[in-house]
């Protein structure tokens, strides 16, 4: 009886170019390029800004407002919403001691 020929592959092969990429992450060239040219932008103009918002203020300081809340959120980050509940999603029950 002649042996069989068939190989059992017993380890995964990778490619020949495995692992060479860009590191996990990191930003291809085009976005890192797109978000230098918005913060230079932003750097540029921030004092032309002020005058912005006076301008829209004028005529419309509630959209003044509005411009600047939307504006500030990229400078101070909204915080994750929580909410904490009891066993079993059920009601939070707080128990107060006092005189311990």
């Amino acid at each position: 009886m002649e042996p069989s020929k068939v190989e059992e592959i017993t380890e995964r092969r990778l490619p020949p170019n495995a692992g060479k990429g860009r590191p996990a992450g990191s930003l291809n060239k085009s976005t890192s390029a797109v978000r230098e040219a918005i913060a230079r932008m932003a750097d540029e103009n921030a004092d032309n800004f002020v005058g912005w918002l006076n301008q829209v203020a004028a005529s419309n300081p509630e959209k003044a407002c509005d411009i600047y809340l939307k504006a500030i959120e990229y400078h101070i980050p909204k915080l994750a919403r929580t909410e904490v509940t009891g066993a079993e999603n059920g009601p939070l029950t707080i128990k107060v001691v006092t005189g311990i």
